[in-house]
Formats: structure tokens, C-alpha cells, sequence
């Protein structure tokens, strides 16, 4: 229950705690999900009135056990209600007459958020000894490389099936969502406001605040976070700062009533050029942050969804590399003189190609070990100004003209999604400046090659107020 402690008039400090219930993600049993086509040549007499298509949904085809197991692709486990936690404290003070100050701190913590997993499915590649190939930033010697015991063909051998779920015949994977997931949000804020005198009001906000998750896009609500973890049986190296996690934000919004010919004797002049209003607000924001993906499946588990990268500490910032597969030598010849021996059987490392980089792919049964989120994406630095005119011709009615400028100032600015409102964005194309491809590798990182630089944009409006 929120509790209120009274210091004086101009001073109040406040403690929230909230127990907020989500909405469940809308899904039904598998069973409830199957389609049925009925589309009889010649048409069947009385197919209506004898009920249509019946109601029982029954398997069709092979209806043994061990098919329905190995075409099991979805789960939909016991719900656990998501919910949050919310902790607030504040102070506010009254400053001459016209200005309040408010000092805020707020904490929220996320339980039982929805992941996307598929929960029978582990990584071929591990993080131990023999489990993985390594990368080089200089090339080895071809001794060194005939030395190295663990082949691509080694890891793809193993099982990406977990020995229990193959054991019972489940062998596709299963996908459900799981409330695994947590989240915690610490912000301190700061906001003057100035109520309207003198022909003139604003308002202005600090915040700076750190957003940590483990799951931000569960739905495939954007390419430039993951939907599903890397390593379904293993939650812990997903936590990260969160795509939604802006560290700054400054907003500053104002309103002034233009004084010019706003009192003229002039009764032309005065309702033509005179009751003008200026309303602008400025805004400066942290870009967001995007998960660098090696655009390939590395941890070989059967996962369409994109791995990670190798993380190279002393790359240089903002930069990638793609690898190639490094190769022992021919031990096995056909007649005709060509290798008998596949490329995945004498693939036993990769090289950077630039080992400069601080982000290297990880090729194929490659260990990746990059976090998510830690590509950092260009913010925002945008100022919107309204021009408008309120003309009354009755006691409740007025009629308004306005004209906004977006982005009054033409500021390029490369952002994901939009810098002054809420519009869907489309997402192709977007996914090149967040993975390293040999095709668009000079598009990683290049978000004026990718995203729109807002430009600005001028409306003008005629309202009518009743």
C-alpha cells in the first residue's frame, strides 16, 4: 500500500511498493491449434445440415505414439503470473511562488517474465576443454593446426537433443515460454517546472536511469536483440543491460504566449498578427543498445535464431571481423588425387581475418562469448517547435492554427525507430548493422547507412475546438 510521510507543505517524501499483475501472452494447447480443409469434388448433399465439419479434432495419418512424440514442436507449461515490484521515494519543494522542484528515485524489479525457449534443445559446443574450436588472431603453423584433436565433424556428432527428451522420442525441438525471466530498473531524476506567468510556462527533467534484463523481445519484436537465449539451458549469460535501458534523458518542454501586437488598437492587426503562441520541446537521449550476432547457428543447436561473437578485449571499438576455417592437412586421397576427407572432418579452428576487430565471428562449433546488448547505437538530439493561434468565436468553440516543425533544425540523427513519436518501423535491412556477414560486413556499425536520419518535417493544421 503506498504510505505518505507530511514534512511541511513544500516538503514530501514518498515510499511505494506495487504488486502489478501482465496479461498472459495469448497461446492455446497445441491441440486447439490444428487446421482442418474440407473442399469435397462433387460437393457432399446436406454437409451442413449434417453438422459440418465435426468439432473433435483427431491426428491425422500415423497416430502411434512415437510419431505424435517426434512431431512435438510446442509446450505450453503450468502459467506463472508475471508481475512487478515498484519502490519510489521523492521530494518536492515549492521555489518562489512559480517553481517547484521534484528529486525522485525509482526501482522496479520484473519477476516471472516470459522467455522463448526450446526446452529440450542444448548447445553441441561448450565452454571446456575439447568442447569447442578455437579462433586465432594470428595464424598458427600447419603443425599447430594437424595438433589440434577436436574437428567440426567431432562437435556436430554430438546430440543437440537432451539425453532425456531423446531418450522418450521427443527429437524436434519444443518451443514454449518459460517465466524465467527478471528484470530490475534503477532511475534518479530531477524536474524544474515553471507554472504559466507572465506569458510563460516550462518544464525540465533529468533522468538517468540503468534498465538490466535477461529477456527484452520474446515475440521477435525486433532483430536487433534476440528473441530466444543462446544457450537455452543456461539463463545466467543472457543477463545484460537491456535493449529497452536509455542511461540519459533530458527533456525540456516550453509554452510562451508571444507578446507582439497582442494589445494593439488595432482590432485588424490585433486578431490577424497579434495572440501567437511558441511551444518547442528538446530532447537529448542514450542510443539504444544492440546484440552483436555472428549471423550463423555456432553452437550447432538447431536453432534458426543467430549466435553471438567473440569478444576480442582489445579490438579496437565499433569494429568487426568475419573468420575462416582453418584446415588440417589431407591425410586420406581419392583416386584422382582430391582430399576423400570432408572439409567439416579437417576443420579445426578459424582466423580472423582482421584481428584488429573487437567483434569476431564465431564460425561453426565456435565458442561465443559476447554479451548481449553491448553495441551502442547513436541517440537522439532533437528539438520539435509549434507556431499556433487559438481564434474563439463563441464562449466553447475556437478554431486553431498551427504549424509544427519536426527536427526543426534538419539534425541528422541514425536512430532505430522514431525520435518523436510512436510509429511501427519496418525491420528489413535493419539487421546489418548489428551482424557480422561477409556480404554487408560494411554495414556493421554503419547506422547512417541503415536507419533514416529523421529529417525534418513541417505540418500545418487547421482544428476546430468544441
Amino acid at each position: 500500500m503506498p504510505s505518505c510521510f507530511i514534512l511541511s507543505p513544500s516538503r514530501r517524501f514518498t515510499y511505494t511498493f506495487i504488486l502489478h499483475p501482465f496479461i498472459f501472452i495469448l497461446s492455446s494447447p497445441p491441440q486447439f491449434q490444428q487446421t482442418k480443409d474440407f473442399n469435397p469434388v462433387p460437393p457432399v448433399p446436406g454437409f451442413l445440415a449434417g453438422g459440418g465439419i465435426s468439432p473433435v479434432l483427431t491426428p491425422t495419418g500415423n497416430v502411434d505414439a512415437v510419431t505424435l512424440r517426434g512431431a512435438t514442436t510446442a509446450w505450453i507449461p503450468d502459467q506463472q503470473l508475471p508481475y512487478s515490484l515498484a519502490w519510489s521515494l521523492s521530494y518536492q519543494r515549492e521555489i518562489h511562488k512559480n517553481y517547484a522542484l521534484e528529486v525522485r528515485y525509482l526501482g522496479t524489479r520484473g519477476i516471472h517474465l516470459l522467455t522463448q525457449n526450446q526446452i529440450n534443445v542444448q548447445p553441441r559446443v561448450t565452454n571446456t576443454p575439447g568442447g569447442s574450436l578455437p579462433t586465432f588472431l594470428t595464424a598458427p603453423s600447419q603443425t599447430a593446426i594437424n595438433g589440434l584433436g577436436t574437428s567440426l565433424a567431432d562437435i556436430t556428432a554430438r546430440s543437440r537433443i537432451l539425453p532425456a527428451f531423446a531418450a522418450a522420442g521427443f527429437t524436434s525441438n519444443i518451443t514454449a515460454f518459460l517465466a524465467n525471466g527478471n528484470s530490475t530498473y534503477h532511475g534518479g531524476s530531477a524536474q524544474l517546472t515553471r507554472r504559466m506567468t507572465k506569458a510563460l510556462q516550462f518544464s525540465g527533467a533529468y533522468t538517468y536511469s540503468h534498465l538490466i534484463d535477461d529477456t527484452t523481445a520474446e515475440v521477435f519484436s525486433t532483430v536487433l536483440t534476440p528473441r530466444r537465449v543462446q544457450d537455452f539451458q543456461n539463463l545466467r549469460p543472457e543477463r545484460a543491460d537491456s535493449a529497452l535501458d536509455r542511461r540519459h534523458r533530458f527533456v525540456f518542454s516550453g509554452l510562451y504566449d508571444l507578446p507582439f501586437w497582442r494589445k494593439s488598437s488595432n482590432s485588424l492587426v490585433r486578431h490577424s498578427l497579434g495572440g501567437w503562441s511558441l511551444a518547442g520541446i528538446l530532447s537529448f537521449e542514450s542510443g539504444e543498445k544492440g546484440t552483436v550476432l555472428s549471423g550463423i547457428d555456432s553452437n550447432l543447436n538447431g536453432d534458426r535464431a543467430p549466435d553471438r561473437t567473440i569478444l576480442n578485449l582489445a579490438g579496437a571499438i565499433g569494429t568487426a571481423s568475419t573468420v575462416v576455417p582453418l584446415l588440417r592437412t589431407c591425410t586420406l586421397f581419392n583416386s584422382d588425387g582430391t582430399c576423400a576427407l570432408s572439409n567439416s572432418a579437417r576443420t579445426v579452428a578459424y582466423l580472423a581475418t582482421n584481428p584488429s576487430a573487437q567483434y569476431i565471428q564465431a564460425g561453426n562449433g565456435a565458442f561465443a562469448n559476447s554479451g548481449r546488448n553491448t553495441l551502442k547505437l547513436p541517440g537522439i538530439r532533437n528539438l520539435d517547435v509549434s507556431f499556433f493561434k487559438n481564434i474563439p468565436f463563441t464562449e466553447s468553440k475556437k478554431i486553431q492554427l498551427r504549424a509544427d516543425f519536426f527536427n526543426v533544425f534538419n539534425h541528422a540523427q541514425y536512430t532505430p525507430g522514431s525520435i518523436d513519436s510512436v510509429d511501427p518501423v519496418t525491420t528489413t535491412g535493419v539487421g546489418s548493422v548489428n551482424t557480422i556477414n561477409a556480404g554487408t560486413l560494411n554495414l556493421f556499425n554503419q547506422p547512417g547507412q541503415i536507419f533514416s536520419s529523421h529529417p525534418r518535417v513541417i505540418q500545418l493544421a487547421l482544428r476546430l475546438d468544441f
